[in-house]
């Protein structure tokens, strides 16, 4: 499980979070939302060590993530992170793409799982493709692939559905779906796309003006109020 408490986080000598509690559990999605410049990615990026954090305290199954950790010491302890914009490297071929999610991995576990490739069939007709050379949709679908391949415990997905076409949203949705009903991972989700979200979500946290104006369970979020809060 992630547990957040009281992080805070600047750029220079702005402040962008205040104090940002919440919890991530395995076999559930846990949905940031709110408006554009609220703090979501910005959060993101303290969670996987991308951008070191102001304050507060960060554990990840009982083990302790200090301000000064680096991004790929988070990696190592199950923290996926797939940003957004996707970031595949464009002049690696896919196979090599996915093949950078064995840096956390011990040799014995060098292989990418066959699953990758059930949930995403698509990369195993293009695995000698550049990644640049693949859709945006199909990026997406490598960088997520690329993230599970380092078998996370803690799925930081950020804008997942950014530019995507529908049928594509569709088989991410599905994925994410299945990831979360495996039991053993935890899913944060930032995502604008409101009804993508919701209909995931088993539990929504939603910021304002770098701070959470939200933290409830589905049961306890009417669809409507939560549509209010992260409305502009």
């Amino acid at each position: 499980m992630l547990n957040i408490e009281n992080l805070t986080l600047h750029y220079g000598h702005s402040q962008i979070l205040y104090d940002i509690s919440m919890q991530a559990k395995p076999g559930a999605i846990t949905c940031l939302m709110g408006t554009n410049g609220v703090g979501k990615t910005s959060l993101l990026k303290a969670i996987s060590g991308t951008h070191p954090r102001s304050g507060g305290d960060m554990t990840l199954n009982g083990h302790d993530m200090p301000k000064g950790m680096p991004a790929y010491n988070r990696a190592q302890l199950g923290v996926g992170y797939v940003p957004q914009g996707r970031d595949v490297f464009p002049l690696m071929t896919v196979r090599e793409n996915l093949e950078t999610g064995f840096a956390c991995l011990p040799k014995s576990e060098h292989f990418v799982p066959d699953e990758i490739f059930e949930l995403f069939p698509i990369l195993k007709d293009f695995l000698h493709r550049r990644g640049g050379d693949l859709s945006g949709g199909q990026q997406q679908q490598l960088a997520i692939a690329r993230a599970l391949v380092a078998k996370p415990t803690l799925l930081l997905l950020d804008e997942p559905t950014e530019g995507i076409q529908p049928n594509i949203i569709k088989q991410i949705g599905e994925v994410i779906k299945y990831l979360r009903d495996k039991g053993d991972m935890a899913i944060v989700l930032v995502e604008q796309f409101f009804d993508f979200a919701f209909d995931l979500g088993d539990h929504f946290v939603a910021l304002e003006r770098g701070a959470v104006i939200h933290d409830a369970t589905k049961a306890d979020t009417p669809r409507d109020v939560l549509l209010k809060k992260v409305s502009v």
